[in-house]
């Protein structure tokens, strides 16, 4: 293994400390960033965000309204064609 030099041989003293500084102050940012992060996400409207990211969007209506059923009675009708053709 070759020992290629650190990339902090050129920095001062002062610029050590800093940087070390600047690593803690994330360190201690980290825990309340993760905090407003959880509860941004709880207080999260998923319809609003979708039609934020998607456009506003009648979810009543078809293509994008519920369905009657979920679809498990139509897939085992394709499972079904696909095992009598084997």
């Amino acid at each position: 293994m070759s020992q290629e030099p650190s990339a902090l041989t050129d920095w001062t003293p002062e610029q050590i400390a800093l940087g070390r500084r600047w690593v803690e102050t994330w360190k201690l940012a980290g825990a309340d960033l993760e905090r407003i992060h959880r509860q941004e996400l709880r207080q999260l409207d998923t319809y609003r965000a979708i039609a934020l990211l998607c456009g506003p969007a009648d979810y009543s209506r078809p293509p994008r309204a519920p369905r009657a059923s979920s679809g498990l009675v139509e897939q085992q009708r394709w499972f079904m064609q696909a095992a009598n053709r084997e």
